[in-house]
């Protein structure tokens, strides 16, 4: 393995099962696009307003963003006046897979110990783009195979690690709480992949209003069974799974205290 692709291949589900973000960023832009071609009409349920090619236009823009900061190392999100013109609906598709690809290259030529801007206040480098970007563009391949009247199952080692990332960083926490401050978990619950022996136990952070998490879970705690990409997509509010062992007013303090979009 070239030193490159070690930099990438280092996240692990509880088997062991190593994948690329790169990679994963790669094959889910290609499969997004394959999506969305001839179907840029279609109404994507879980973005209020949009159809497939709003959200075309929205992922560009999001490589665009990403691949910018990190090519030229900025401290800051780069200049609105800076975003390039929407493209002509012909060439939407066409647009998007150059930029897809141009994210690629440049995330892979990139040391991801890099200090860059990010959103998260915990992580402030290349690596936490990298990473990310997996699962923005996994959900929202989700998001263009769902509008075209089918369905996606997100791999199970890239769902558990965007799992994991999410609980990390998408979520009021310590390190991030939420502003204007909002009311306490108060309680604890587990996830559960019903596909690989992974699982996380969600609690009370130390700051009032927070979330923190930690892997694994006892058998005796209630909690949320599905497979690590309905999990996922639970998080992201895109699927229902059973919540009923858990309490529905934790189930709601909780995912008021997650950040999604």
């Amino acid at each position: 393995m070239t030193e490159s692709r070690k930099r990438h291949a280092d996240r692990a589900d509880s088997d062991g099962a190593q994948f690329d973000y790169a990679d994963a960023i790669s094959e889910h832009s290609a499969g997004f696009a394959d999506a969305a071609d001839a179907n840029l009409d279609a109404v994507v349920e879980h973005c209020p307003g949009w159809v497939v090619a709003n959200l075309v236009q929205h992922l560009t823009a999001v490589h665009w963003f990403w691949a910018t900061i990190v090519e030229e190392r900025l401290s800051e999100p780069p200049e609105d006046e800076r975003r390039p013109a929407a493209a002509e609906r012909g060439d939407l598709i066409a647009m998007f897979r150059t930029g897809a690809a141009r994210l690629v290259d440049v995330l892979r030529a990139a040391d991801q110990r890099a200090p860059v801007y990010t959103w998260a206040p915990a992580q402030r480098d290349v690596a936490f783009i990298t990473r990310h970007q997996v699962q923005e563009v996994a959900v929202h391949h989700w998001d263009a195979v769902h509008a075209a009247g089918d369905d996606l199952v997100i791999e199970a080692p890239v769902a558990i690690d965007a799992i994991t990332e999410f609980l990390t960083f998408s979520v009021s926490c310590d390190a991030d709480p939420a502003e204007p401050a909002r009311p306490a978990l108060d309680g604890r619950f587990a996830l559960r992949c019903s596909d690989a022996d992974t699982s996380w136990t969600v609690s009370d952070g130390k700051t009032p209003g927070t979330v923190a998490y930690e892997h694994g879970a006892r058998a005796e705690l209630p909690g949320v069974l599905g497979t690590s990409s309905d999990l996922l997509l639970w998080l992201y509010g895109r699927v229902d799974l059973d919540t009923s062992a858990v309490p529905a007013d934790l189930i709601g303090r909780f995912q008021a205290l997650c950040y999604t979009d």
